[in-house]
């Protein structure tokens, strides 16, 4: 019986000759104990499909250098459309060029429908922070972000804001044992979580996801670092709202930002780089690279886009389920909502997918939670299905600092000074998210007074934030 495996029989699989058929023969003679069928099954589905290889123990250097090569080999790049359709930007005049610019590409791509910025844009990597973008049939992984599925979310208590203030010291306890931060931080042994979430499907149909399964376990429950914060603050209604059956009045709440750790930015780099090799795009538009819906690539991203989606708010609702047994409150009601996230909805009688970087949906009588910074008002607001917005919001007040800018412009007696005069308590946080390092809130609130009505404010009292300078935003 023939065992031995020689160039011919490769050039029959779809190799050709060069350097990728020598490391495929190389690769031939340490064959840690497959046989020659099973070899030939490898080579063909690496050929096939060389990313799903790149970290296979003897696969691996021929699946690099086949992705390499292909994306070093001269090819067509996919023209951009010469006449773009045209985005509206609501509160333009506090807008960064840089985000404009941005914004100005992405309504270039040929799958571009539709497009809108929202107030507190600002320039980020593909799609701009605060951009909207619909699509015909085609997702971007730049589009959705790298934190997929990042998030608020609220709880109501039944408790006064005069046992708060008389409890403070309480709060703070439960607030520190109840919350962990910091990029890469995670929980071991007795002190992991657990959560249906983990028994998702996705995990073991897909062997990339299958391997951040511990990770996605360690990090449940926890807030990863940047922007992400766990903090209490008093929620005024100034009138009764039905639709939550709250009555009017000042109640504590628990807000907590964060989103899908790492499981969420590995799955965001892999799809990019793989959207990267199979989108050719211009280089002033390669961070948009995109899947088409109907390709297994573009499945496939949409399932794990979906699985870090869940996972983060998993990771929310672990928070609060802690927060509310150790108070022993009662929850008068909660309220969600994501951003960095793709959906499926009709925009002027066609399916497409809206991409929001960083942006609320906001359709008619969608709930959402808009904050401003650390001492800045939140808001509790409900969508009015705006078309020009896409049905979108802002998600927070922006920044209006850099976070390199903050650190070398704002003292630390500038910060405290600030939180003194506001009364906020600050567990961590570093000088990139002082207060000034943001939009005025109620600027841009003014700027989409089209897009929401507002329901209630939420007046920060006690914030934890990574203090390791971590960043997963």
């Amino acid at each position: 019986m023939n065992t031995q495996i020689n160039g011919n029989d490769l050039i029959a699989l779809g190799y050709t000759e060069g350097t990728i058929l020598g490391i495929a023969l190389k690769i031939n003679r340490g064959r840690n104990g497959l046989n020659r069928q099973q070899m030939i099954d490898y080579y063909a589905a690496v050929l096939a499909n060389p990313a799903e290889y790149s970290e296979h123990p003897v696969f691996k250097k021929l699946a690099l250098a086949m992705i390499e090569e292909a994306y070093e080999k001269p090819q067509d790049f996919i023209a951009l459309n010469p006449n773009p359709t045209e985005f509206t930007t609501f509160g333009a005049e506090n807008i960064e060029q840089g985000a404009i610019d941005q914004m100005n590409v992405a309504m270039k791509l040929p799958i571009t429908v539709a497009g809108a910025l929202m107030p507190d844009a600002h320039q980020g990597y593909g799609l701009p922070i605060g951009g909207v973008l619909a699509a015909k049939n085609a997702i971007i992984p730049y589009g959705v972000g790298v934190d997929i599925g990042c998030r608020m979310a609220l709880s109501v208590y039944d408790i006064t804001e005069d046992y708060y203030y008389a409890n403070e010291h309480k709060f703070k306890s439960e607030l520190i044992a109840n919350s962990k931060f910091g990029a890469g931080h995670g929980f071991h042994g007795q002190y992991k979580s657990d959560h249906a979430v983990l028994q998702n499907t996705a995990f073991n149909d897909n062997p990339f996801l299958q391997k951040l399964k511990d990770k996605a376990w360690s990090q449940l429950g926890s807030s990863g670092g940047g922007n992400h914060f766990v903090e209490f603050g008093i929620l005024e209604f100034e009138k009764d709202d039905a639709a939550l059956n709250i009555p009017k009045g000042r109640y504590v709440a628990l807000l907590t930002h964060s989103g899908s750790r790492g499981l969420g930015g590995i799955v965001a780099n892999h799809y990019t780089k793989l959207a990267k090799n199979v989108c050719k795009l211009p280089d002033a538009a390669k961070n948009l690279a995109y899947f088409d819906m109907n390709s297994a690539e573009g499945q496939e991203y949409w399932i794990a886009m979906n699985l870090a989606g869940d996972y983060a708010s998993a990771c929310h609702e672990v928070i609060h389920t802690k927060m509310k047994k150790s108070l022993g409150a009662t929850v008068l009601a909660t309220v969600e909502n994501h951003h960095n996230f793709a959906w499926k909805e009709h925009y002027n009688g066609e399916e497409v997918i809206v991409h929001r970087k960083g942006a609320t949906p906001a359709g008619k009588g969608v709930m959402g939670i808009i904050p401003g910074s650390m001492t800045a008002p939140g808001f509790l607001v409900r969508g009015k299905g705006q078309e020009a917005a896409i049905n979108s919001a802002s998600h927070g007040a922006g920044r209006q600092m850099s976070r390199t800018k903050a650190i070398n412009s704002i003292t630390k007696n500038d910060m405290e000074a600030m939180l003194k005069d506001h009364g906020v308590t600050l567990i961590g946080a570093g000088l990139d998210e002082a207060p000034m390092a943001y939009k005025d809130i109620n600027m841009v609130m003014a700027a989409q007074q089209e897009l929401v009505d507002v329901v209630a404010k939420f007046t920060p009292k006690m914030v934890r934030m990574a203090d390791d300078g971590s960043r997963e935003d």
